[in-house]
């Protein structure tokens, strides 16, 4: 199981119940529908880094990989956000993605 942050791991001990629900909620979500896990992995992440969310993209990552998602896919989501968030969008996105998941360029 990818590893929450510092932050969520805290949120988790200080209120177990809310918690529990919210990763019920998730599992709900996630089986709600025909996609397979890697599709589902791989769209959460183009949702967090549109929202512009660095934590949720850091999330998504490291749940991405470990469903098997390669870093190279990871990038390739990065790329065809440029025409739909715009180049300075994808490439904050890209610098989150490297953070969790190195590339050849970094």
């Amino acid at each position: 199981m990818a590893q929450p942050s510092d932050h969520n791991e805290n949120f988790r001990q200080a209120h177990p119940t809310v918690w529990k629900a919210f990763a019920k909620l998730a599992d709900e979500c996630h089986g709600a529908g025909p996609l397979d896990d890697k599709s589902r992995k791989l769209i959460k992440l183009a949702m967090a880094m549109a929202a512009g969310l660095e934590g949720a993209t850091h999330s998504a990552v490291r749940h991405a990989l470990e469903a098997g998602v390669t870093p190279e896919e990871l990038e390739h989501v990065a790329v065809l956000s440029i025409t739909t968030l715009g180049y300075p969008a994808a490439m904050r996105a890209l610098s989150w993605i490297h953070d969790q998941a190195p590339g050849e360029g970094d």
